[in-house]
């Protein structure tokens, strides 16, 4: 079994990386203002309907089903042609539930809401957004999840149906060749003798360019974003990510103490985009990954490391097939997948080793620009060595397989209310 493991890991290498493109097409929006929307005052709705089914075995994390939708109805208005004001609400349902603890969205502090909301979990939503040239301010709700591009082994596309908006203040900069993307999430603020930890993650993603250009949206262009006359072209790149969670406060009146964790990774990615009907683009990408726990005891090592290497194959534009290998020693993601962890999410063992294989497919159909239907297949072949239970007891190593389904329909209409002169 350990044998054709192996093989299987060594075929998915070479195997026609972005697996988050679909969830770009889902969740992402585009943070450029447009010359055309000054003095318009507009009703943005984004929303995400999803169904997702995890089906997970072994001791690595306990599967689950996400059956619902999210809402984010907006009012915007943008006075100037360098600044956009946005004010809402964004609202959580999951099928069956009646009530929501009224707490950070995941797993933040180890505090969980005694208070609840019934029908919806439901946020207020407001962002102001100024642009100076080619650097963004955004205050408030930021652009978060799908649009930071953190490579998949650091945050698991499933982020952007469970988690609360992101909400601090975030810098974007834009050259051609160089995308910075920093922020702040303000995850859990507290109150002199509040029972919880205040609770922040700061992020810096970054993305230089050694060959060809990034596209508007500060990512590596893909076909269906190209003019026709850059249909064929090739991207080599540098893709930078850095999470930093800190847990504690000035006046945190808990016993738990302060707590800091990191996550890093650092690589290497090739683009490729064909003008061929069929097969559109190949993309490979290489990345050292490590974590760092600076204060406390969330984790039970003080740092780790892994490795990944990522391939992906587009086809008929909107069909991609991906594959990812990934080694880790001591390793933990903040917001990866529990795959790619040594830490069990679901015993509160950690394994001498992972080696993960994540082998899926991803398909999306977009109409008129507004609405994306999308389905993707996930596989997560895991190897672990063995595990140390938190009372000391060893299991001998293990090899299981994880499966997740999931389909997922986005709309985001804008209606026009009124366009005041300029």
């Amino acid at each position: 079994m350990r044998k054709l493991y192996f093989v299987a890991v060594l075929v998915c290498g070479v195997l026609p990386l972005n697996a988050q493109d679909l969830a770009t097409r889902l969740a992402a929006t585009d943070y450029h203002l447009s010359y055309d929307d000054t003095r318009t005052l507009a009703v943005d709705v984004h929303a995400l309907a999803f169904f997702k089914d995890n089906e997970f075995g072994g001791d690595q994390a306990t599967g689950y089903t996400l059956p619902g939708f999210w809402l984010q109805p907006r009012l915007t208005y943008q006075p100037l042609d360098a600044i956009r004001l946005e004010a809402g609400f964004h609202a959580l349902v999951y099928n069956g539930a009646g009530k929501y603890p009224c707490y950070a969205y995941h797993d933040i502090a180890r505090w969980k809401g005694a208070q609840y909301q019934s029908g919806a979990h439901i946020l207020p939503f407001f962002r102001a957004q100024a642009k100076l040239r080619n650097l963004t301010f955004v205050l408030g709700d930021i652009y978060g999840g799908a649009n930071h591009g953190v490579v998949e082994p650091l945050m698991n596309p499933e982020v952007n149906l469970t988690q609360d908006p992101e909400m601090g203040f975030q810098l974007l900069f834009d050259l051609p060749r160089y995308h910075l993307d920093a922020w702040i999430n303000w995850q859990s603020f507290i109150f002199r003798e509040s029972t919880h930890q205040e609770a922040f993650t700061v992020g810096f993603s970054q993305r230089i360019v050694l060959c060809g250009k990034l596209d508007q949206q500060g990512r590596v262009p893909q076909l269906a974003l190209l003019p026709q006359q850059q249909r064929s072209s090739f991207n080599l790149y540098i893709p930078i990510d850095i999470l930093m969670q800190h847990r504690g406060g000035e006046i945190d009146d808990t016993s738990m103490g302060a707590q800091t964790i990191d996550n890093a990774a650092l690589g290497l990615g090739m683009r490729w985009n064909f003008n061929n009907k069929v097969f559109n683009g190949l993309t490979a990408e290489a990345l050292a990954l490590g974590c760092w726990q600076q204060s406390g005891k969330l984790w039970p090592f003080k740092q780790g490391l892994a490795a990944s290497a990522t391939v992906s194959a587009d086809f008929l534009r909107q069909l991609r097939v991906f594959a990812t290998a990934l080694y880790g020693k001591d390793f933990c993601p903040i917001y990866g997948a529990p795959f790619f962890s040594t830490y069990s999410t679901k015993t509160g063992g950690t394994f001498d080793h992972v080696l993960t294989t994540h082998v899926g497919a991803e398909w999306s159909r977009t109409f008129a620009h507004d609405y994306v239907l999308g389905a993707k297949v996930d596989t997560y072949l895991c190897s672990t060595g063995k595990e140390t239970l938190a009372d000391g007891s060893v299991c001998p190593s293990a090899f299981n397989n994880n499966f997740s389904f999931g389909v997922f329909f986005r709309c985001s209409p804008r209606f026009e209310l009124k366009r005041f002169k300029r």
